[in-house]
């Protein structure tokens, strides 16, 4: 399924769908997708994300020391999908586990763009960055995601209660994560 990247950057997963990480110039989609009506409400970002915000965030170089990895998702030049594995913190007693952040254009569901982020995305945390654990929290009602959380091998564990403010309401999350389903293992040479 997977084509031969047309750059050292961009992986093409689908008829017309690349992934590749950010750039300046894509600041302005971004953060059109991340104020977009149907996904903002479904992240812990706020309303009128500033675009000049995502052009220092995409101007500087990646911090490859944290494993921290950015994906967007292109359906030919229109940006349809962001997604992000982040460190959960400073602390070296938790440096085996990542936070994971999706969000798809709606005009993008059921397209397939949600599972290729997802994939990208977890490929890179068992094979590149040895993680032990993916970490992740999706309000309650947000079934669509959960379903491809689970797909993915998340699973359930936790309710927080009054987790994040939406809309003038405090709404439920759960928190999900996804162990690493075959932990890397030493290679041992025989001799």
């Amino acid at each position: 399924m997977q084509t031969p990247p047309s750059s050292p950057r961009d992986l093409r997963v689908a008829d017309g769908l690349t992934l590749r990480r950010p750039r300046v110039e894509d600041a302005r989609a971004h953060a059109e997708l991340m104020g977009h009506a149907g996904v903002q409400p479904w992240l812990l970002q706020t309303p009128y994300p500033s675009e000049l915000q995502w052009q220092e965030r995409f101007g500087k170089a990646p911090d490859t020391s944290s494993g921290e990895l950015v994906l967007l998702a292109f359906d030919g030049d229109r940006l349809v999908g962001s997604a992000g594995l982040h460190p959960v913190g400073p602390q070296a007693r938790r440096r085996h586990a990542m936070m994971l952040g999706i969000g798809v254009h709606p005009d993008a569901h059921g397209r397939g763009v949600g599972s290729a982020l997802m994939d990208a995305l977890v490929r890179h945390a068992d094979d590149w960055l040895g993680l032990q654990r993916i970490e992740l929290t999706v309000f309650v009602d947000n079934l669509r995601a959960i379903r491809l959380y689970e797909r993915f091998g998340f699973e359930h564990e936790g309710r927080l209660r009054g987790f994040a403010l939406r809309e003038g309401r405090y709404v439920d999350a759960f928190t999900m994560a996804r162990l690493h389903p075959r932990p890397p293992v030493m290679e041992r040479s025989e001799g």
